[in-house]
């Protein structure tokens, strides 16, 4: 089967991140499969372009054994809201340029969002080539715009839900993450038979623990309990709650060390935080290739999953917390809803608190600092459930699945 993927933020080989793409890629190329992706130049979380593509309209990369065709974005991507729209513009008006870069018919384009854009450009592609067209959502947008306060100008609220149930009625079929998005879709008045789940999953393939680098020697944590936090530093992550339980722990567990690895927009403002509170209990680091992430997971105590206290993030499975199941780390949890109920109720393998409520999350990290049983067996609850269910390499096989139903329907 000939796939065309169309996704604004496909990893670089060697940026970190969420990589649901890249391993689904990787699989199906593995499968026999032939792949071309379509992707953006600028990183989602740091908003940076790297040199090798500045300046440039389109690039043409190789990518485990797939084609990838980078397009051009707008360097203010990471500037302001106007600057990230016009990031996502950017990318689908020079997206549509990589049809001259596609020899060979796609049986089937898959566009994944957000941004809801790239939904365009599949099914203008689809036009195109005549062929499928199967829409992803990652997040339920505009919902998680307008909640956070990102969008609030009526005209672009409205144009922005018209555009999503026109893309959502395009589409030949719809792939969600979670059972939340596609009972939110339905309501949306589009056929229940259209949607099927395939959620994110684990990389089990990259997170063994066979070559782990000795992290805790490296950066200092020999004598600390360190809670690690991975991923984007935004708005919807609301990671100032973590800055003020450290101040809360500072003298009363002095040894406990907060880890945030990666980058975004809030990033500048939380570390200045940090130095006006006179914090040493705080540490940042750069965003790091995903290869590497396992290294830094391994050498943590507690992983940690938050996200701002917004009733549409109740609807997600946030991809971190797969990492630290991946690699027996028992999960402290600021996120309710789905992910609750997935890390608490099915897993076994983490405490949840209320988001945004500071003496709830000091308690979780109190209760793992003073339970090591507790830890042990939350890791290995973790372990067990996320190779039981969310083998992405089991998924990528379901997914072409899906799309085989979908090529065969009368």
């Amino acid at each position: 089967m000939n796939i065309l993927v169309i996704h604004q933020y496909f990893l670089d080989k060697d940026q970190g991140g969420g990589s649901r793409f890249n391993q689904f890629v990787k699989f199906w190329t593995d499968m026999g499969h032939e792949v071309t992706v379509i992707a953006g130049m600028v990183h989602y979380a740091t908003g940076e372009k790297p040199s090798k593509w500045k300046g440039r309209l389109i690039v043409e990369e190789d990518y485990e054994g797939a084609k990838v065709i980078r397009t051009y974005v707008s360097d203010k991507y990471n500037v302001s809201f106007l600057g990230r729209l016009f990031g996502y513009f950017s990318f689908m008006l020079s997206s549509l340029l990589a049809m001259f870069k596609i020899k060979d018919k796609p049986d089937v384009i898959i566009a994944t969002s957000p941004p809801l854009f790239t939904g365009v450009t599949g099914f203008l592609l689809s036009l195109r080539f005549g062929c499928a067209f199967v829409f992803e959502v990652r997040d339920l947008w505009p919902e998680s715009a307008i909640e956070l306060g990102i969008i609030k100008n009526k005209f672009l609220i409205k144009v922005s839900f018209w555009l999503e149930k026109a893309i959502y009625k395009l589409a030949s079929g719809i792939n969600v993450l979670t059972p939340a998005f596609k009972d939110a879709i339905v309501k949306k008045g589009i056929l229940p038979h259209k949607i099927w789940l395939i959620p994110n999953g684990a990389d089990l393939d990259l997170f063994s623990e066979e070559d782990v680098r000795d992290i805790r020697k490296e950066y200092g944590w020999d004598d600390k309990f360190v809670v690690l936090y991975i991923g984007a530093h935004g708005v919807a992550n609301n990671l100032e709650q973590l800055i003020f339980a450290a101040e809360k722990l500072k003298e009363a567990l002095p040894d406990v060390l907060f880890v945030l690895i990666g980058d975004g927009m809030e990033k500048p403002k939380l570390v200045k935080m940090v130095k006006e509170k006179g914090l040493d209990n705080v540490m940042f680091i750069p965003p790091q290739p995903k290869e590497r992430i396992k290294d830094f997971v391994y050498a943590a105590d507690v992983g940690i999953a938050v996200l701002k206290r917004v009733d549409v993030f109740k609807t997600v499975y946030p991809n971190k917390v797969f990492d630290y199941m991946c690699c027996k780390k028992p999960v402290i949890l600021g996120i309710d809803g789905i992910a609750r109920k997935l890390v608490v109720d099915e897993a076994k393998c983490g405490i949840y608190y209320e988001p945004e409520n500071i003496d709830m999350l000091v308690d979780a990290v109190k209760m793992y600092y003073n339970d090591e049983k507790l830890r042990k067996e939350h890791g290995e609850n973790g372990y067990r459930f996320v190779k039981a269910n969310f083998d992405r390499k089991v998924l990528a096989k379901k997914y072409i699945d899906e799309i085989k139903a979908i090529l065969t329907r009368p």
